[in-house]
């Protein structure tokens, strides 16, 4: 089922092969640079793009407006370790007991970074790559990274986390335009979590909000710390591109705005009840590609996942690549068909599939399923359509649930 799904070309039960090859048609004289933003906490709902009643993320609302946005972005599933895997691999984050990345046994995963030949690779982080074994996923699988931690930047640490969001954009930039090779760089923020710290020097620049409980609530947020730190990774993002904006790497780079997960909550009337009722805010999170220089402007409603950046990242930099694992290329107009977003909670034992219609969602302790609608609040009734709709996803979802737990073993590098 899952070869089939996937378009895998040559298909075998016996070995479980799912590779995919896939060879552009023509290449760029000049190759793109790529910037991967992993943003912390990155929830849609509490977003301007979403239409928060607090406009939270005006700055990044413009750049959506600019660049191809997915409204409809899920991550496999919560937590950012789980986050950064599911990006890196393509694969869904399922241990049960503890993160894929703390594995020791199936930490050597192929990634389709390696694909881009000639390209220098860097990843920025302004604390300690150490948690969760991040720096072992990372270093062992990625050819000639080179890592950016808190102890390689001229900024002052401001709290557990590091060196400010802020002033870790302004040194990755620092380092990028400096480059003469494409690069392929990921830069993970951190600010937007607690402590929710804002930096003394920004105080000025940046001014704080402060609304009523109420208020907060009605908009997704506990309180105004949280709402403060979410709006500040707003402002790094605007003081980020308007530096990279000025260097000469700028034109030639296509950049990506993913968060590494959302945050569960009450989205009200912003989104169908289902978001809220089934936990989806917990994985809905924006997705940006944005270049001009190679992107025209679109709002893009269809279903999309974290599992889809790489082989993305790839076809619109005409990189040749070997996909081997879930994503799909969501710029490549040639393939048609239905497609999902799988998600798993690993707590509430709970796997599930998010069509453009749909989210079934099944329990793996007690079976017990269900399916409901993600374009508005009625009630899914039963009908033949709706029940051969059911049986459907529930085989698939299974499929795909039991194909990232055998992938997470069987998708070592190549020599």
């Amino acid at each position: 089922m899952i070869a089939a799904y996937l378009g895998v070309e040559k298909p075998d039960s016996n070995t479980f092969n799912f590779e995919r090859n896939y060879l552009p048609s023509d290449t760029f004289i000049r190759k793109p640079n790529i910037v991967l933003v992993i943003c912390e906490s990155f929830s849609a709902y509490k977003s301007s793009m979403v239409g928060n009643g607090l406009n939270t993320t005006p700055y990044f609302n413009k750049l959506c407006n600019e660049g191809v946005y997915f409204e409809r972005c899920f991550t496999p599933s919560y937590g950012t370790a789980r986050g950064v895997w599911a990006t890196i691999t393509g694969i869904p984050d399922v241990e049960e007991t503890r993160t894929a990345s703390r594995n020791p046994n199936i930490v050597d995963q192929h990634t389709i970074i390696n694909n881009f030949k000639g390209y220098d690779k860097f990843y920025f982080l302004g604390g300690d790559p150490t948690w969760a074994n991040i720096r072992g996923l990372l270093a062992n699988n990625i050819e000639g990274l080179r890592i950016y931690s808190q102890d390689d930047f001229k900024a002052k640490k401001i709290d557990v986390w590091g060196i400010s969001d802020k002033n870790l954009f302004l040194e990755a930039n620092g380092v990028l335009k400096q480059q003469s090779k494409p690069f392929f760089a990921i830069i993970q923020t951190a600010d937007n979590h607690r402590p929710y710290t804002i930096p003394e020097q920004d105080k000025d620049s940046f001014q704080l909000q402060r609304y009523s409980e109420a208020e907060l609530k009605k908009n997704g947020f506990e309180n105004n710390d949280e709402l403060n730190a979410f709006r500040f990774t707003d402002y790094c993002y605007a003081k980020f591109m308007e530096a990279a904006r000025r260097e000469a790497y700028f034109n030639n780079t296509i950049f990506i705005f993913i968060g590494d997960h959302g945050i569960k909550g009450n989205a009200g009337d912003l989104l169908p009840k289902a978001w809220t009722n089934e936990g989806l805010t917990s994985e809905h999170v924006p997705l940006l590609f944005y270049g001009p220089a190679y992107l025209k402007p679109a709002r893009i409603r269809s279903v999309s996942s974290q599992l889809d950046v790489l082989p993305s990242a790839a076809g619109l930099a005409k990189i040749p690549y070997r996909n081997s694992t879930f994503g799909r290329n969501l710029f490549d107009t040639t393939k048609r068909q239905n497609y999902y977003a799988f998600i798993v909670d690993n707590d509430a034992k709970n796997i599930g599939l998010v069509s453009d219609e749909y989210y079934f969602q099944k329990n793996t302790r007690s079976g017990k399923e269900e399916l409901v609608s993600v374009t508005g609040n009625e009630q899914v009734v039963s009908s033949p359509a709706v029940d051969s709709m059911k049986n459907k996803l529930s085989d698939l979802c299974e499929a795909w649930y039991q194909s990232a737990k055998y992938l997470l073993f069987n998708n070592k590098k190549k020599n």
